[in-house]
């Protein structure tokens, strides 16, 4: 499985997308490709959505704390504005983005950028999450990880809400989310209406 494209011309540009379930991975392998770039002396910036405070305001962190600088924005235009004179940008939850997230990440790619971004694909009702359809799409590059699901220990691909709610967008970890897989969530979702 190939994690990360192979090497390119300095000068040309490319999307790159890390989705899948919650607790499969994004963010740690957002910052792996983060951390690789910066040793071989590239020259980056990240952002987050600022209302993404569940571990830190000022970076992203994964599940297993491991955390990288970046810079909150309230709307993706504001990328535009911080993204200069940088050769790699990384984006994590982009699933809370507004829809001109897609247009940004395009500007920046076709500015001979790399553009490294990590989100949900889907909500918690298994429905396409926000931008993140769309940014797949435009993508060069797509790597779909998978949690372990907490019910059968095979493969997830669902992020299952564990509390009730009406709003797509609820922050939380563990003590409002499990990862499961096909089977499990639909199960459930089946057995909750």
């Amino acid at each position: 499985m190939l994690l990360e494209p192979a090497h390119l011309p300095s000068d040309s540009g490319w999307i790159e997308v890390i989705c899948g379930s919650m607790f499969s991975g994004k963010t740690e392998e957002l910052i792996r490709r983060l951390r690789r770039a910066q040793f071989a002396g590239q020259s980056l910036q990240i952002f987050k959505p600022a209302l993404d405070t569940r571990y830190s305001r000022q970076s992203i962190v994964s599940h297993n704390k491991t955390e990288f600088v970046s810079t909150p924005v309230h709307n993706s235009q504001q990328i535009l504005l911080y993204a200069i004179d940088v050769q790699v940008i990384g984006i994590d939850e982009a699933q809370f983005f507004d829809e001109g997230i897609v247009e940004v990440a395009n500007k920046l790619a076709n500015q001979g950028k790399r553009v490294i971004i990590a989100g949900l694909d889907m909500d918690s009702e298994g429905r396409p999450f926000g931008p993140m359809p769309y940014l797949l799409a435009t993508a060069e590059y797509v790597t779909k990880l998978h949690a372990i699901c907490t019910k059968t220990g095979t493969l997830a691909h669902y992020s299952y809400r564990k509390i009730a709610g009406e709003q797509q967008v609820l922050l939380g970890e563990k003590d409002v989310y499990e990862p499961l897989s096909r089977k499990a969530f639909w199960q459930l979702k089946k057995r909750n209406q």
